[in-house]
């Protein structure tokens, strides 16, 4: 199974970008978006001068449990940058979005509770409602992680779009609000 399919097998389809659009992304953004993959995983992510975004973090069933995913993360703290990526929403009937926020909160993550995320998915037309996960070594504030993700949705999850799937995502003041109370 390739890499793609891997992500496409876990994600749901509301989060996962096109492979064309992924693929695109690694070759004319190669300076910034990066993949790692090894038989049991798949990391997509995007450096800058300032931060890391993780857009997809897979690590196979039969690999979970092992420390492959700490590793992982422990490699792009390395850099010594904030690091930040979206999450499905907490759901306590799902154990897995349980497994999911305990792994980053292991791992050192902090919720962005003053970041709303809602963006309307091209796929579905479903309104798909994400949480902001970040881990600094610096103490970043929220507007400063709320700054990058704008960064993030307008150079990588908008990139082409209207090429790529026939119509625009939303502007990024639609997307991504900032709320200094915490309660979006």
């Amino acid at each position: 199974m390739n890499w793609y399919d891997k992500l496409n097998q876990y994600f749901p389809i509301e989060e996962m970008k096109s492979k064309e659009h992924m693929e695109l992304l690694l070759r004319e953004k190669a300076d910034i978006y990066y993949k790692d993959e090894g038989s049991n995983h798949v990391l997509m992510y995007v450096e800058m001068d300032d931060f890391i975004f993780i857009d997809y973090l897979f690590v196979s069933k039969e690999a979970r449990g092992q420390g492959l995913g700490h590793k992982l993360i422990a490699k792009l703290k390395e850099k010594n940058k904030p690091i930040i990526l979206e999450v499905e929403p907490l759901d306590y009937k799902d154990s897995d979005t349980q497994k999911r926020f305990r792994f980053y909160e292991r791992e050192g993550f902090t919720h962005a509770e003053s970041i709303g995320y809602r963006r309307r998915s091209l796929a579905t037309n479903k309104i798909n409602q994400l949480e902001i996960l970040y881990w600094s070594p610096t103490n970043e504030s929220e507007e400063s992680i709320f700054e990058k993700m704008k960064t993030t949705y307008e150079e990588i999850h908008t990139y082409k779009d209207k090429d790529l799937y026939g119509q625009s995502y939303s502007d990024v003041d639609e997307v991504l609000t900032f709320d200094q109370h915490g309660d979006r």
